[in-house]
């Protein structure tokens, strides 16, 4: 048997999904080796340059090689030290240090292991928002318990999820907002080993954690931050998986009724068997992955519960796996639902079609009153609607009909008087009440501010691999 290649050997190995079929090449490389140990070296750079600036014993020398190896990672040394060490940021420490001999001495000084440890959204919101103006007039039957209600618009509809997802974006930017480093601060968080290096001097530590950090930290902290943080996090990454679940399930349905499709390529084939078939595999897939996202903050909920007093380690595994696949999936499905939302596709005609067959039923309030302005009584009326909606109903239900309400009512002469105006009452768009206004009202006053921020980033479509 041929010895395997490289690329052969990594394929006779498990590879998340996330990674190899879906997510962002920008998410996976924010999760990647490179980035995460780039970063150590980034802050090992940073903490070493403080500290020289508060007269530590570190030459420019030092600092210099640093700077020309932060990227000159040997992953395959580092791996075998932390197999030897049985700790990833020694491993890394001292595989730094070997390409840094002359800064060797002083990098991770005095620090902690843990010292070193968005705009799609937003596009999302505004694709939706173009389609819910485009389409603000157009009346379509609503559902409640997914049965015949009164009417809606498809643009009302869409506000419905965008809400949804405005709700998300200011979550999201307050978790991000909210987010503070762990700071300089040692073992137990008491930052004796850099008091200890500064001979007891509390201006220079105070002033240490200001020139290593470029933003917020926490005053207290154990060997970590607070886990709770993570729950933070998470909580609003599985609270977006909701959202995108709904929507997408929305679409689904509509998917079956016809009225309403998700972008479907020249080639793409929808069933094997069934070869007319265009079945919403993208928003099936945004629904998959959103379970699993909501699903993932239930480990930092549980791992913020089983920390003991400054810190133990069976947070380290757990956080590994539920961080990087919580924003790998977020990052996967905001942008399916994207590609989705740029290509949505309406059919008016099914939508008119479907209207058709509800309407008459809900006009026989608009036809009662009319009748009554014309004259005539309103209990005669009532009773009369009542028998010609029974008897067209069951045309619909036993006969599989179309619904023949309004011409059982023009046949019947006691409607005379109102025989012209019928066409007027079944007007759908009489039906939607404010439901355009409303679209507009909230586009104006509430989407379109929340999307200013990133009017910079608004540009570009997404193209999905699978």
């Amino acid at each position: 048997m041929a010895t395997p290649g490289a690329e052969e050997d990594m394929l006779a190995r498990y590879r998340s999904p996330l990674v190899s079929r879906y997510a962002s090449a920008e998410m996976a490389f924010n999760f990647s080796e490179r980035k995460k140990f780039g970063t150590w070296r980034r802050l090992w750079l940073y903490l070493a340059q403080a500290e020289k600036s508060l007269g530590l014993p570190i030459t420019d020398e030092q600092i210099q090689e640093m700077e020309a190896n932060l990227d000159n990672i040997d992953f395959k040394m580092a791996a075998e030290e932390e197999k030897k060490l049985r700790h990833d940021v020694m491993a890394h420490v001292h595989t730094f240090a070997h390409c840094c001999p002359k800064a060797a001495a002083i990098i991770h000084l005095g620090a902690t292991s843990c010292y070193v440890g968005d705009n799609t959204l937003a596009r999302v919101i505004s694709r939706l928002a173009d389609f819910a103006e485009k389409y603000a007039d157009l009346p379509t039957l609503g559902f409640t318990h997914y049965q015949p209600a009164q009417l809606t618009t498809v643009g009302k509809r869409c506000c419905l999820w965008i809400q949804d997802l405005c709700m998300d974006l200011q979550k999201l930017e307050q978790a991000r907002d909210d987010l503070r480093f762990r700071g300089v601060k040692g073992t137990t968080g008491t930052q004796a080993s850099f008091l200890q290096l500064f001979e007891g001097d509390h201006s220079k530590v105070k002033h240490l954690i200001y020139s290593v950090l470029i933003s917020r930290a926490y005053i207290v902290t154990g060997q970590t931050y607070s886990r709770k943080v993570d729950i933070e996090v998470l909580s609003v990454l599985a609270s977006l998986g909701a959202s995108i679940h709904k929507i997408c399930t929305d679409i689904r349905l509509l998917a079956n009724l016809k009225e309403i499709e998700e972008p479907f390529e020249k080639e793409q084939i929808g069933s094997s068997a069934m070869p007319y078939k265009r079945n919403p595999m993208r928003s099936e897939r945004c629904c998959s992955l959103a379970r699993h996202l909501m699903t993932l903050v239930l480990d930092p909920l549980q791992t913020a519960s089983v920390q003991w007093f400054e810190r133990t380690l069976d947070d380290s595994a757990n956080r590994r796996v539920c961080l990087a696949e919580a924003f790998l999936t977020a990052d996967i499905i905001l942008s399916t639902l994207q590609n989705i939302s740029e290509g949505l596709v309406v059919y008016p005609k099914v939508i008119e079609r479907r209207i058709r067959q509800e309407l008459p039923f809900m006009a026989t309030e608009n036809i009662i009153m009319a009748m009554v302005k014309a004259g005539g009584n309103r209990q005669d009326c009532h009773e009369k609607i009542r028998v010609l909606s029974q008897q067209a109903a069951a045309v619909v239900k036993q006969e599989g009909g179309d619904n023949d309400l309004i011409t059982r009512v023009h046949a019947d002469p006691y409607f005379s008087p109102i025989h012209g105006h019928l066409e007027s009452l079944l007007d759908p768009s009489s039906f939607t009440g404010r439901a355009p206004q409303q679209v507009a009202k909230f586009l104006k006053e509430e989407v379109r501010p929340a999307l200013m921020p990133y009017q910079s980033k608004m540009g570009g479509k997404i193209e999905l691999a699978l």
